[in-house]
């Protein structure tokens, strides 16, 4: 199964992460950078210093996840969709 993204043709794994990744909000990710956020927080006060980096490292990645997801449903494979609809 190939997708059709703004002309060029998607392969099988993209269209696949893309339907799965259209049905998460993109709010969801933002609450889940921070919370990892206030997660990192709280394990520096806690004086934990290692867990604290580690999990501070996540909001970045997931503010990007956040961000792919919100183009991928305007501008992706899933916008095909909404304009048939």
């Amino acid at each position: 199964m190939e997708t059709r993204v703004s002309g060029q043709r998607e392969d099988r794994v993209t269209g696949a992460i893309e339907s799965q990744t259209s049905k998460v909000p993109s709010s969801a990710f933002l609450g889940i950078a921070i919370g990892c956020m206030a997660t990192s927080l709280v394990l520096k006060i806690l004086g934990k210093d290692d867990w604290a980096l580690f999990v501070g490292q996540w909001p970045a990645p997931l503010l990007i996840m956040g961000n792919y997801n919100k183009m991928v449903k305007q501008h992706g494979s899933d916008s095909q969709s909404h304009l048939a609809a």
